[in-house]
């Protein structure tokens, strides 16, 4: 009989009240101002005009396994009237309910006669055809009051890219024509988005008397709060833009070609290489709406650089920031930036180097940043040299508080080039994109800059101080040695009796194949939709409990993120401890099935806290935010006995169309790889328990995401799309990595030794597990490819284990015996096998089932990517 470690009773918990309460102080500092003329924050509550489709419908977090079982969601209209505010707009929010209904029923009603017709489950179709939100009624007249707010909504998720259209990337007509009535009619008109990915804005900013536009974006169930919150002041937004926002969909230089923009899913050519985001709009001097790391505030600052300081080690820069405004406190961002020389290798007109936030300053106060990094952190990977270099040449160091506010403060010279890194090439091209060149381009300037670069402090920097450091990369491992004695337990591991290879060496290879599977055998379909844990319902899946009777070896918990845990929120157990299903948790998100309790049956609960998803806590530039929100998950996991947390999502926002981007940080991998840290260092600072940073690597589109081929230039792989992930292992050591299900140049990441050994292990020093993602080595067409023209098959077990991909999820007959049959034929060495079981079996003895378990990341000495101090 299965052990559950949900609550019993299904009153609300101590637990879920304290971390609501932290969440709503945390999350409305992440909140980012568009636009401001001083009518936000309102003087007080009182009446208001409220319209839009977020105001009763607000979205707490996107769709598919990224989504949060709460028990409540608290929406903007909640919110605003529990802050005191009186709504008069109830006529109109009751008309864009029945409209709403209607297509949700129409919707329901095509995605059963669609599953019908190609013989799937309904929620197969639910990833590929995605509802379309239905535009809103038009606005006819005005209120009795002087102040409105309008809340658009936007949804995106697992599966499926969004469109560059109407009521999706666009606002649509009436949502546009009913924000400009507003504008028109209102002494005070505010524009909420409640999205956690880009919108247009140009349409936007032609309505002249929109006097406030605010980036709530999706800050989990008690948003509603939040935004109340932050709308009177009693919470200070201070979030700055991890995107950049352009003045049109076709300036982002992956537009033409994005997913299903040019009609083919199957190859996706990365032409803009390095080139993305601001270092793109920056280096092609083209005007964003937005740019990279803006934000206003409800003050002003001013930022003076005292001193930058440099040597063959690190960059500092000690800046000093006032709050100058006369009425409210407010939080600044320092962000440090770099230009590196062109030599042999181009290069973007700067990247982001360093960042830190300051405290929470009063009108007239300041405070010192001192703010340093690696100085070969400014290295380029040379495709020719098969290495990460330092250029010769003037490396300029750049300050401000958004990537169009930069001044130079230094001039780093470099007389000889350095090699950082010598390594190998790992990402062989076999259609190779032709790649942007900047060319005859000439890149963005502003007057003064080359006053500036004249004037900066000189400093040269040691070439022959910065050493080389040669990468070893691995070989096919050898059979471990055969322990001869008793048969080994865990018990016998952990007092030093025997090594774990001893024991690994024990197993069949039937166990080992075991190991290195999840347990979804006997679920059907639904273990491929992340739920497919027998102990924590709702869960992604476990691992194997084979060796636990006669080795005392535990089965361990996966649980989804990232925007806090994925768990049946409700669940009962009949008198024989069999679960009793209430339906498949995604096809419920429009069906709440209400379960019976048989006789002698026990109600469970999981009720777990929705935090802000990833963009938008990135948003806050705030790393030890972003580690508080770590830890309000890490306890849930304690509670609910879940060791791996299947996040944080950190691949790159290449293209604001991607489904999935509310899952991930940003366009810079700097500040990708530095929140998922954040968020791993909270998370793993609970014995026992540690996340999966996902999904590596270069998974940028959700249209026929299991069988793109992905064409990156080797620069470009390392330099944008792995570069978060190294800095995240190097700062962090997650427990676990994952997989994507995705092509990179012809080899699917899940099969690609290059990636998951060479580069994770051997180059970075990788010392968990990593796993694939749900069905990745199973044939996933027919489910979730149905409506593509397929031009690549799936990937492998056996590949997956040669590659080093040790954990295969869910986990079904035919990926063990795979395994079997390739040890027996001689394709798949013992000692590989071996490799990947034994290091499965060493997270877990660490995890949480065990009672002497300790804090995983505590066994490592991990590096800082950016150092911030503050007096």
């Amino acid at each position: 009989m299965a052990t559950f470690y949900a609550s019993k009773t299904g009153e609300v918990s101590a637990r879920e009240k304290e971390h609501s309460a932290l969440v709503r102080e945390l999350a409305g500092e992440c909140m980012t101002l568009l636009e401001n003329d001083g009518t936000l924050p309102l003087a007080g509550a009182g009446k208001v005009a409220v319209y839009g489709n977020g105001v009763r419908h607000t979205v707490k977090g996107g769709t598919g396994s990224g989504d949060v079982n709460t028990r409540t969601v608290v929406t903007i209209e909640q919110g605003l009237k529990e802050a005191g505010f009186e709504i008069l707009t109830g006529k109109w929010l009751d008309e864009y309910d029945k409209v709403l209904a209607d297509a949700q029923a129409a919707y329901q009603a095509e995605l059963a006669k669609k599953a019908e017709e190609l013989h799937v489950p309904i929620f197969a179709v639910m990833f590929s055809e995605v509802f379309a939100q239905p535009d809103v009624p038009v606005i006819t007249e005005k209120e009795d009051t002087d102040t409105a707010i309008y809340v658009l909504s936007r949804n995106s998720g697992e599966g499926a890219d969004r469109y560059n259209r109407a009521c999706d990337y666009l606002l649509g007509e009436n949502e546009l024509a009913d924000i400009a009535y507003l504008a028109e009619h209102y002494e005070k008109t505010v524009l909420i988005l409640n999205i956690a990915n880009l919108v247009d804005t140009t349409e936007l900013k032609k309505i002249k008397g929109l006097n406030a536009i605010l980036i709530a974006g999706q800050a989990g169930n008690a948003t509603g709060n939040i935004v109340a919150d932050v709308v009177l002041g009693k919470s200070i937004p201070s979030g700055k833009l991890t995107d950049t926002w352009a003045a049109s969909y076709e300036d982002y230089p992956s537009s033409k070609n994005f997913s299903h923009n040019n009609g083919d899913t199957n190859d996706e050519y990365y032409r803009d290489g390095i080139y993305v985001g601001y270092r793109y709009f920056d280096t092609f001097n083209v005007t964003p709406n937005y740019c990279f790391g803006y934000g206003k505030g409800y003050t002003d600052f001013e930022t003076e650089v005292r001193d930058v300081e440099a040597d063959a080690k690190n960059v500092t820069v000690t800046a000093s920031v006032k709050n100058i405004g006369d009425a409210f406190a407010g939080k600044e961002v320092v962000q440090v930036y770099y230009s590196a020389p062109d030599g042999t290798i181009e290069k973007p007109y700067q990247e982001l180097g360093g960042f830190g936030k300051s405290d929470l300053l009063s009108p007239g106060e300041s405070q010192t940043i001192t703010i340093s990094f690696p100085t070969r952190s400014m290295a380029s990977y040379d495709e020719k040299k098969a290495a990460w270099v330092l250029e010769a040449g003037t490396y300029y160091i750049r300050v401000g508080n958004s990537s169009r506010t930069t001044k130079v403060a230094a001039a780093l010279n470099l007389k000889e080039t350095v090699v950082t890194v010598q390594g190998k090439n790992l990402f062989p091209a076999d259609d190779a994109p032709q790649e942007l060149s900047k060319a005859g381009v000439t890149p963005y300037s502003y007057e003064g800059e080359a006053e500036e670069k004249a004037a900066a402090k000189q400093i040269d920097i040691c070439s022959k101080c910065i050493k080389t450091e040669t990468v070893v990369y691995s070989e096919t491992p050898e059979a471990f040695p055969a322990y001869e004695g008793e048969k080994l337990t865990a018990a016998d591991v952990k007092s030093g009796k025997a090594t774990l290879k001893d024991l690994v060496s024990q197993l069949t290879v039937e166990e080992m194949a075991a190991v290195c599977n999840g347990t979804a055998d006997g679920l059907g379909q639904e273990g491929f939709i992340g739920s497919s844990s027998d102990m924590a319902p709702g869960a992604a899946g476990d691992t194997t409990s084979i060796l636990l009777e006669d080795r005392g070896i535990y089965n361990t918990i996966l649980a989804d993120g990232p925007a806090g845990l994925r768990l049946i929120p409700h669940f009962v157990v009949d008198a024989d401890g069999k679960m009793v299903s209430s339906g498949n948790p995604l096809e419920d998100a429009f069906n709440k099935n209400e379960i019976e309790v048989p006789e002698g049956g026990t109600e469970y609960f999981q009720y777990c806290t929705a935090i802000p998803v990833a963009a938008l806590l990135a948003q806050s530039w705030n790393m030890d935010l972003i580690r508080k929100c770590g830890d309000i998950v890490g306890k849930e996991m304690e509670e609910f006995h879940i060791s791996v947390w299947l996040a944080p999502g950190m691949n790159i926002h290449r293209n604001p169309l991607c489904g999935r981007n509310f899952e991930y940080y940003s366009e810079d991998p700097l500040v990708a790889g530095m929140c998922a840290a954040a968020d791993t260092r909270g998370i793993q600072s609970h014995a026992g328990i540690g996340t999966s940073i996902k999904h590596f690597a270069a998974n940028n589109q959700e249209d026929n995401r299991m069988y793109v081929n992905e064409h990156i230039s080797e620069r470009a792989m390392r330099e944008i799309y792995l570069k978060g992930f190294e800095i995240a292992v190097k700062t962090a050591q997650p427990m676990t990595i994952m997989s994507s299900y995705n092509l990179v140049n012809g080899v699917h990441t899940a099969n690609s030794h290059d990636l998951l050994t060479a580069a994770a292990r051997d180059e970075w020093g990788f010392a968990g597990y990593v796993m694939t993602d749900w069905g990745t080595s199973e044939d996933m067409s027919g489910l979730f490819a149905y409506k593509y023209n397929l031009k690549y098959g799936h990937s492998t077990s056996r590949e997956c284990v040669l590659a080093g991909n040790d954990l295969q999820m869910p986990g079904q007959q035919g990926n063990r015996q795979e395994i079997v049959a390739s040890v027996a034929d001689g394709t798949l060495p013992i000692g590989q096998l071996q490799t990947c079981a034994y290091r499965i079996l060493n997270v877990v003895l660490q995890s949480l089932a065990y009672d002497d378990c300790k804090p995983y990341g505590d066994q490592f000495e991990l590096e800082e990517a950016v150092t911030v101090t503050k007096a």
